[in-house]
């Protein structure tokens, strides 16, 4: 695929068909002169470009519909501007801005407003630039800006604070030590020059900021400050601030608050040149992942795309070589059987240099076949070279980009900032939104130079495999990633290119997904809930019209409830296998759906699978009756079931690589849920598995079929009824029919296992990869099932608690980078769970951590005045009346209530009203009587994995008797077959009466 980022519900980019709307500017009253926002046609925001007095350049955002406010500040430094020795100084500066501050010198006040008024906060360190953002109830966006102002104008960096702080770097950078995308980048950074900023180490860690500091004797406060005062200057910064006030009020607020930011007048940063010397090119570079599986990176060093980004080169470039149509490079590679994947497009980039990068996963097969695969990429590039650049290609491509620009999807305030405010450090006012997203000229001269950039004179070869265990004699300091280096001079190359098979590749076919009618449909009610259309014994169908967000896109969800999907580990997977294989067949005709934004998946779930589309609803009905039709007409491909199961067989394999808190999630899940089935079964059942075992396996599936569908969008009620009335007749009503309908008694029904009030279960593990130091824990508190009243105070408790339990076990305790505290929720039985991720101290002891906080939380909670009580349920009530976004987000909400069964469609009004009455004496009882240490209905598992660094603690505890009122679970499954169970909501899902 093209693998250019793409927008949240959108767009690659439309042609063909009706014209593309013209793009709509605002023009802004600035204090450096008008200036005019290109923007989507139908966006009502108000957008006004400020300069401040200091140079700060900010853009105000009015949105008086929004529930939300938010604000981001990008600042043009990065790590490229890490003092040499001082590796991650300004990712530690990134971190310490959070915690104090002259004006509010208390420790976490800043994320401690942000929490209790409904927001959340974060921020990033990249090459070139930092960003912090956050997003808050609208309400409450004056005093929000005014804390976030002041990590601009006088931050408060105690000694204590800083060394805690870079406890909490070096912890977050072992969570990544054994992560393959930090180690290949890494190695790809180190191998360039050395003296070229690209080479640096960004994340830093204690050795780098504490142990190595000392030894140069600097003092890392100081450094840090002295960076601060030096690079920090209001002139390099850009701010985004997005809220429902006028832009007059917005203005006043933002002049106000940010205007003691000190400007000194510092350059901007700039680093000529490029990373890679004569001796980086022309190499091939063979690595040992921690991971199973064989991937190809072929990078080239290219001009930047931004230097032309309204010609859009790279745009062009990637469409083409990423296509995964007939006659694409993927295809051939795929009927080959070579390859799984293919992504290609401008990698990691700055103004000065760029690189293009294909990154393809490779089969076993395509693994022994690297030279083809490489000289076939190269044959393809020779054909893009001498085809010439068409230009209905370019048209295409642009319709498809302004179709989705015009009618992109409404994100949440917090993302939409932070996009902008890094899109001020790099384009101009007038390109502020829409960025690179468009491309507005034809140009085949900037697109034929891009291409005659991607030659085998500067090419860079990385292939990671497993294989190549004990074979490579050199280690990256950084991750200690093994390997080694070998010359590919062009001789070599075009040897590659010469040998590879005479495959017929070609430029792809016009796409005919690209939508002609963007009309909305008339819709007679202003409906507020979802509908139930239509109901027979194969099928019940929900509907939801667009009453909200009047854009030309449709959202369908099907649910096949199977019970034989879940019968046995045998039966899971090979409906895993069915849904793969299903996508992997389409994908050749589906492909330009994606490309024309209509996205589609196919996906196992716990009662059979699921068919997802998102999208413009012009050609959704097309592209769904193929997919129906490819399951009544399904055939098993014996080749293609092999190139499957060996994907699946590696990610089974990978599983043992999961991050410790990854484990301690899977474990809680299948001890609490009745038919999950574990991971080792179902890879050994798929070890056995043939072709002809799906075959056998797939009519059985089918025939006891009963499919829940929910439409909603620009869609009609007719319409949704017909589609539905068609895929019966495929399915179930043909001369020989895939399908026969469910009866009453054999409908699924997922359940939870209930925990016993009074005891504390505990199931401890080593981790599964025992090179990895960390140890996780997950601490569960098993509440209540689904009820309003009760549902109200535990998300209240978990307000009012998270960001105490963020300070205390994270920043002040430093027990790890991930210490966080959430609800969980398993099919509406809820309750509370704290998550750590930790190589400090082992999971028994974190636990004791767990309980410690619960003791000093508790006299929090009973403190807690009036008004602070009133502050978190007004917080709360306006997050449930938040408005949806977007189709997405409103569907989400609504098929959570179908699949579930619970069908409250009105359940945040419920809640909201349940709020409005609730009163502090019975949260304080909630907590005392499910939370509070040793309350005798508490009902507790402890989950805990233990890493490497902890091995002894684990035989200690496995050995050692249980304490009172706990009990060890040391066989899963007979705990699950002794527990009772939780209802249902589900029941019989086709037969219920409304």
């Amino acid at each position: 695929m093209d693998s250019r980022p793409r927008e949240t519900d959108a767009p690659g980019d439309p042609a063909n068909g009706a014209a593309p709307p013209q793009a709509a500017a605002v023009t802004s009253a600035t204090a450096t002169g008008d200036v005019e926002i290109i923007r989507p046609r139908n966006d009502k925001r108000g957008y006004r470009r400020v300069v401040l007095p200091n140079s700060l350049e900010c853009l105000l955002i009015s949105d008086p519909d929004t529930d939300k406010a938010a604000a981001s500040m990008n600042v043009s430094v990065g790590y490229f501007c890490d003092p040499d020795g001082l590796e991650g100084l300004a990712h530690f500066l990134e971190h310490m801005l959070f915690y104090a501050s002259e004006k509010y010198p208390e420790e976490d006040s800043y994320s401690k407003y942000i929490a209790e008024h409904g927001g959340s906060t974060n921020a990033f360190t990249s090459s070139e630039h930092t960003n912090f953002y956050f997003d808050v109830n609208s309400d409450s966006l004056h005093d929000a800006l005014d804390r976030f102002a002041q990590f601009f104008i006088k931050p408060l960096m105690s000694p204590d604070a800083t060394l805690r702080e870079i406890k909490a770097v070096d912890s977050e950078n072992q969570k990544n030590l054994l992560s393959d995308p930090w180690r290949m980048s890494q190695l790809q950074k180190h191998l360039c020059a050395e003296n070229h900023p690209y080479h640096k180490f960004s994340t830093g860690n204690w050795n780098t900021l504490e142990v190595k500091a000392k030894e140069k004797g600097l003092d890392t406060r100081l450094e840090l400050i002295k960076f601060y005062d030096s690079h920090y200057s209001a002139n390099l910064m850009q701010l985004v601030v997005y809220g429902k006030d006028s832009l007059d009020n917005l203005q006043n607020l933002v002049e106000n608050k940010f205007c003691d930011i000190r400007d000194v007048g510092r350059k901007p940063f700039s680093f000529p040149g490029h990373p890679c010397t004569r001796e980086h090119l022309q190499i091939l570079v063979k690595a040992v992942p921690i991971k199973q599986g064989h991937t190809l990176r072929i990078l080239f060093p290219i001009t930047p795309n931004i230097r032309r980004y309204k010609e859009g080169p790279c745009k062009y470039i990637s469409h083409l070589i990423g296509h995964e149509g007939e006659g694409s490079l993927f295809y051939i590679l795929k009927k080959l059987g070579w390859a799984i994947s293919l992504e290609a497009g401008e990698g990691d980039w700055s103004h000065d240099f760029s690189f293009f990068s294909v990154v393809i996963q490779l089969t076993d097969v395509g693994q022994e076949h690297m030279e083809d695969t490489v000289g076939l990429l190269f044959r393809y590039i020779k054909l893009l070279q001498t085809s010439g650049t068409p230009k209905w290609i370019f048209d295409e491509l642009q319709a498809i980009c302004e179709t989705g620009f015009h009618y992109r999807d409404k994100s949440p305030p917090i993302n939409y900032v932070v996009n902008i405010s890094s899109n001020m450090q790099i384009f101009p006012p007038e390109d502020w939104l829409i960025a690179s997203s468009v491309p507005s000229k034809f140009s085949p001269d900037a697109i034929q130079n891009i291409l005659n950039e991607l030659t085998p004179e500067t090419v860079r070869i990385f292939w990671e495999s497993k294989k190549f265990e004990g074979k490579t004699n050199l280690a990256e300091p950084w991750y200690g990633t093994s390997y080694s280096v070998e010359a590919v001079p062009p001789s070599i190359i075009q040897n590659w290119v010469d040998k590879a098979p005479k495959e017929d590749l070609d430029l792809p076919k016009r796409n005919i997904f690209i939508p002609n009618d963007l009309s909305l449909k008339c819709v007679e009610e202003k409906a507020s809930f979802p509908a139930m259309l239509r109901k027979t014994s194969f099928s019940r169908l929900w509907y939801k019209p667009d009453t909200m967000f009047f854009t030309p896109k449709a959202y369908i969800k099907m649910d096949f409830h199977c019970p034989l999907s879940q019968s046995s580990p045998e039966s899971a997977v090979l409906t895993d296998v069915f849904t793969r294989l299903l996508m992997d067949y389409l994908n050749d005709y589906a492909y330009d759906a994606q490309v024309a934004g209509l996205y589609y998946a196919v996906k196992p779930n716990d009662t059979g699978f699921q068919v997802t589309m998102v999208g413009f609803n012009d050609k959704m009905r097309t592209l769904l009756e193929t997919v129906i039709g490819k399951i009544a007409e399904f055939e098993v491909k014996a080749d293609r079931f092999s190139v499957i199961k060996e994907a699946m067989t590696k990610e089974y394999e990978n599983f043992k690589f999961r991050q410790p808190y990854q484990q301690v999630l899977y474990y809680c899940s299948l001890i609490l849920e009745d038919q999950a089935w574990p991971w080792d079964e179902e890879f050994s059942a798929l070890s056995h598995l043939e072709a002809s075992d799906l075959g056998i396996f797939l009519p059985r599936l089918l025939s006891k079929t009963f499919i829940e569908c929910y439409f909603a969008g620009n869609i009609e009620a007719n319409e949704a009824k017909n589609i539905v009335h068609h895929l019966e007749d495929v399915l179930f009503n043909a001369p020989i029919s895939a399908c026969k309908p469910l009866s009453p008694s054999q409908h699924l029904a997922k359940r939870i296992v209930k925990l016993e009030k009074g005891l504390r279960y505990y199931y401890p593990a080593m981790c599964s990869n025992h090179q990895d130091e960390n140890s996780a824990l997950l601490h569960y508190i098993q509440t209540h099932q689904d009820n309003v009243k009760q549902n109200v105070l535990l998300q209240l408790l978990a307000l009012v608690g998270k960001q105490p339990a963020f300070h205390q076990l994270r920043s002040v305790e430093q027990l790890g980078y991930i210490a966080l505290l959430r609800q969980r929720n398993d099919s509406g039985v809820r309750g509370l769970q704290f998550i750590i991720q930790s190589t400090v101290k082992d999971p028994a002891n974190l636990d004791a951590r767990v309980v410690n906080f619960l003791n000093m939380f508790e006299g929090t909670l009973y403190n807690m005045s009036d008004t602070e009580f009133k502050s978190n349920v007004s917080a709360l009530i306006d997050m449930k009346l938040e408005k949806y976004k977007n189709i997405r987000e409103e569907s989400a909400f609504f098929w959570g209530e179908i699949s579930e069964g619970t069908l409250k469609f009105d359940r945040k009004q419920e809640e909201v009203a349940a709020l409005r009455e609730l009163k502090k004496e019975e949260l304080i009882d909630f907590f005392n009587d499910h939370v509070k240490v040793n309350a005798p209905q508490k009902k507790i598992l402890s989950i805990q994995v233990y890493g490497g660094l902890h091995s002894a603690e684990y035989e200690t505890i496995v050995q050692n008797a249980p304490p009172p009122q706990s009990c060890e679970i040391t066989d899963i499954y007979s705990f699950r077959r002794s527990r009772p169970l939780y209802g249902s909501f589900r029941g019989g899902v086709g037969q219920m009466k409304l």
